[in-house]
């Protein structure tokens, strides 16, 4: 893709203008909606569950949400599957994008370690004078990383260490081995070794700072077509919808909440995300952040008015009371089960069953052993 000085000259505006006014006014309507929202909070997680699970869907692959929920919270009712390890992992990326300042993501560090190479090797230049905050992890999380684990690495150098010794206590010599000092090569069957992640990553960040004075939605389709076509990361296409929605929230398109590009990309045929045509392409991008700004305005405005519902049943209820409490962990989530409410609140068995019938949630299993909970 080639994007030259004089763009202004190879962008059809006569064909975009309209649906590209249309995607900008949606996302910055949902986005204003939603920065004096009281369930602002909940929104945003409860799309990160909803977004990670549509890049799968994207992918021809399936992973329920209420699924992915309960990976989440480690209360797995069957063996995770391998699709639903990816889909936490996609979730981990969001919250990381989201809880970090707005350039992060595209900065060199922020999209280094979204990759997960660890050093430098995965990107070979960055922008001078970028300052990136430490980042910001969920709960309990760790980072995952496609290279050696250097833990392993460690544990192993101690038991090289502690063999070492027993054998010097028991008069034996021996001599110690040097540490390798260079990564292993990937393997051939997983990476393809033609694939050059570094210089095709570089490629499309050459486009990020070429598209700096587009409007932001417009530079977004830009940016989603040319991954899509460069395709930098051969286990991480998903990858690229995220660094997209961050472009648009460090272009301060949205402040709020971090665009769920994906929900609304679902929602369009992919002839139309595959069309030769790039025009055609980049419309179907607008119509998906139209999509996904219309989805989410109808969620907020649902999940508005279940807050008001529940927040009635709080009155004259001690000061103590952890109904408050469970109504955000409500929003913030799909669905609850019981064993979720007991861990986030400290309550018993009995007393999340009891917090539970006071907000009169809707239950969604229908099964006695286990129970979960959504809103109406």
């Amino acid at each position: 893709m080639e994007i030259s000085d004089g763009m202004s000259r190879t962008i059809p505006w006569a064909e975009i203008a309209g649906p590209l006014v249309t995607a900008e006014d949606a996302i910055a309507r949902l986005d204003e909606r939603l920065s004096r929202s009281p369930v602002r909070d909940g929104f945003v997680e409860r799309f990160h569950f909803h977004d990670a699970a549509a890049v799968l869907w994207l992918e021809g692959e399936f992973v329920h949400v209420e699924d992915l929920v309960l990976h989440d919270a480690h209360m797995d009712i069957r063996t995770p599957t391998h699709e639903l390890t990816r889909a936490r992992t996609i979730l981990r990326a969001h919250r990381q994008i989201f809880g970090n300042a707005a350039d992060w993501a595209i900065g060199r560090d922020g999209m280094r370690q979204l990759i997960g190479r660890g050093g430098g090797g995965a990107l070979r230049k960055g922008r001078e004078g970028e300052g990136t905050p430490e980042p910001q992890m969920h709960p309990d999380e760790t980072i995952e990383t496609d290279g050696p684990d250097p833990l392993a690495e460690e544990f192993a150098a101690i038991d090289a260490v502690l063999a070492r010794s027993s054998a010097v206590l028991e008069g034996v010599a021996v001599e110690r081995p040097s540490r390798p000092q260079t990564t292993p090569e990937r393997d051939p069957l997983v990476y393809d070794a033609d694939w050059d992640e570094p210089a095709r990553l570089d490629d499309w960040r050459t486009l990020l700072d070429r598209t700096a004075d587009l409007s932001p939605v417009l530079a977004a389709a830009v940016l989603w077509d040319a991954w899509e076509d460069i395709g930098p990361l051969q286990h991480q296409p998903w990858l690229g919808t995220l660094l997209v929605a961050a472009t648009l929230r460090q272009r301060r398109k949205t402040i709020a909440h971090l665009p769920a590009l994906n929900t609304g990309l679902r929602v369009i045929g992919r002839e139309r995300r595959r069309h030769r045509n790039r025009t055609e392409r980049w419309l179907a991008f607008f119509d998906a952040v139209v999509e996904a700004a219309a989805l989410g305005l109808k969620e907020h405005d649902r999940l508005g008015m279940a807050r008001e519902q529940m927040l009635r049943r709080t009155r004259n209820r001690r000061g103590n009371s952890k109904l408050p409490q469970l109504i955000d962990y409500v929003l913030s989530r799909p669905l609850v089960s019981s064993a979720m409410i007991e861990k986030d609140l400290k309550v018993t068995t009995r007393g999340a069953l009891n917090l539970v019938g006071e907000l009169n949630l809707r239950e969604v299993t229908g099964r006695g052993r286990y129970r979960a909970w959504g809103i109406v």
